[in-house]
């Protein structure tokens, strides 16, 4: 059984080394319109990879707060401008919690943290008809292990945006 372990060990390196190193010799062809400029590229203002990279699609809470940090609200004024100039995009703001508490106190807690997005962005002049909220509380974690580093990044909201089609 060990023998197993190790070579089942050794594969899983070798797939994860293989993920994180492309190959590409300089003459590879963009098959997905995802190049320089293309269309629902990070370099596409209008796209949602502009959004998530440019603009920043989360926002980070402290611990049971709800409250927007001066940083969250300069992420969501980027999402606020953002928003307006695009308006074929709505948006599902997602809250969520860190797995410390249980479930109620966290779906409570992400529908705070949620909420209070949607009603910084309508107070930035985006139509609250383009925003919904959702709460996966403490189901959805980024990052799973018992250290603050972990509950940290647990706890936030994310804007998810729909509607443009694109290429």
């Amino acid at each position: 059984m060990t023998g197993f372990r190790i070579t089942a060990l050794a594969a899983v390196v070798v797939l994860v080394a293989a993920c994180t190193s492309p190959l590409n010799d300089g003459n590879a062809v963009d098959l997905n319109g995802t190049g320089a400029g293309a269309l629902g590229s990070v370099s596409d203002p209008t796209s949602i990879a502009y959004f998530q990279e440019a603009i920043g699609d989360r926002i980070l809470f402290t611990v049971d707060q709800s409250t927007l940090s001066d940083e969250a609200r300069a992420v969501l004024d980027a999402q606020a401008v953002w928003l307006m100039q695009n308006p074929e995009y709505s948006a599902v703001i997602e809250g969520h919690a860190d797995e410390q508490g249980t479930t109620d106190y966290n779906l409570a807690l992400g529908a705070r943290r949620a909420n209070a997005v949607r009603e910084y962005l309508v107070l930035r002049g985006v139509a609250g008809n383009r925003l919904k909220v959702v709460s996966y509380g403490k189901e959805r974690p980024v990052e799973v292990c018992s250290e603050e580093s972990c509950y940290a990044r647990n706890r936030r909201a994310v804007t998810v945006l729909s509607g443009a089609l694109t290429g």
